[in-house]
């Protein structure tokens, strides 16, 4: 499988629920730190969707997981539904699915094609169709079925629940179809998102130069995505969270380095392409260069919820400060050298100048790199 390998959090004495379900799907497990394309993902026959399929399981945790889905050219899938939440993403070919609730009169349709994104509600009917009969579709989608599936430990409950939550959807006439809300700067409510390489972004400063980044909440989930771009030959700073994002690499030429605190000899990097897909472990610091001539742009899928307040949570500064990075003063000055290096391999011109180091202070560079425990 891709991504170099099993990097998970050690080894259980006896298999989880949700790992012995997946066996059982009978179809490849791709671990590690990323994979390279999902173009280009090996597929193996998926009985449950009667297409093809194969898993995602960065990061080795079981929050969250992913799964590629090859419809066939003018093929369709066998029905769904399930009690965890799914974002799908459209990375190649043009269909459509149709939602319903049993019982209905009609069934409501979403049209799609290559950057579509989308969020079947919890437990509703659907089914997808590839409208190209020459080609194949491939559809990406994040789930927290590890989550779920661990919890009820019965994937029978799972997929045979006759349970319908119409407070999450009553299939409303334009659930699909209103341009969706902004509730606060840089965050969506919508349920649909029709082409996620051309959705204008609000201005992230606090992200890194000339970055640009809006977060969705789809389909009343608390799982939600995130979509962030920056121009050509600027970087991100460094940052780290809670373990659960998976990025989607859409447009542009560069790479990511994930690291932990003192392990910086045992980084990996990840030279993107359009199709790739990585996650960074729990509290693995993670950047994002651009170095080639033109913007760069990925979606984050991710567990999270917009209505969450930061008082709610009782977050305060540091929490926040974990999420806007390490500033650039305060960076290894390898970190810049190799930058430059990369632009100059791709052709582009580093827009971003040199960190002047030495206005990083003794206090600021603890804080910012102590252990995220060790902070008070």
């Amino acid at each position: 499988m891709e991504g170099g390998g099993d990097i998970g959090w050690g080894q259980r004495d006896r298999p989880t629920p949700y790992q012995i379900w997946q066996k059982e799907e009978g179809l490849p497990i791709n671990k590690g730190a990323f994979v390279q394309s999902l173009h280009k993902l090996d597929v193996a026959d998926w009985p449950r969707m009667g297409q093809k399929g194969a898993f995602v399981n960065l990061a080795g945790q079981e929050h969250d997981d992913g799964y590629v889905l090859e419809i066939a050219p003018g093929g369709q899938t066998e029905v769904q539904h399930h009690l965890f939440e799914a974002t799908v993403c459209v990375i190649s070919g043009r269909g459509a699915t149709t939602l319903w609730h049993p019982g209905a009169t009609e069934k409501q349709t979403i049209e799609w094609q290559r950057g579509t994104v989308f969020a079947p509600p919890l437990n509703c009917y659907y089914q997808h169709f590839n409208l190209d009969g020459q080609r194949p579709a491939r559809l990406w989608a994040m789930t927290n079925a590890p989550m779920v599936i661990n919890l009820f430990r019965s994937p029978d409950l799972v997929f045979n629940c006759p349970y319908e939550p119409r407070d999450r959807y009553n299939m409303e006439e334009d659930y699909f179809t209103a341009r969706g809300e902004k509730i606060a700067r840089s965050q969506w409510r919508t349920n649909y998102i029709a082409d996620v390489r051309t959705f204008e972004l609000d201005h992230s400063p606090t992200r890194g130069a000339n970055s640009y980044l809006t977060s969705f909440v789809m389909s009343n989930n608390s799982m939600a995505v995130h979509i962030a771009e920056w121009s050509s030959g600027t970087y991100l700073k460094a940052h780290r969270h809670n373990v659960g994002a998976h990025l989607l690499h859409l447009e542009g030429k560069g790479y990511s380095l994930l690291w932990y605190e003192g392990q910086e000899k045992d980084l990996v990097k990840v030279d993107w392409e359009e199709g790739t897909v990585f996650s960074p472990r729990e509290m693995e610091f993670h950047q994002h260069f651009n170095t080639g001539p033109g913007i760069s742009r990925h979606i984050a899928f991710r567990l999270g919820d917009l209505d969450i307040r930061v008082e709610k949570l009782g977050f305060g500064y540091d929490f926040w400060q974990e999420l806007q990075g390490i500033p650039y003063e305060c960076e290894d000055p390898s970190i810049y050298e190799t930058y430059e290096a990369e632009c100059k391999k791709n052709g582009a011109v580093p827009t971003l100048p040199r960190p002047d180091y030495t206005t990083c202070s003794e206090e600021k560079f603890l804080r910012m790199r102590a252990p995220a425990g060790a902070r008070g």
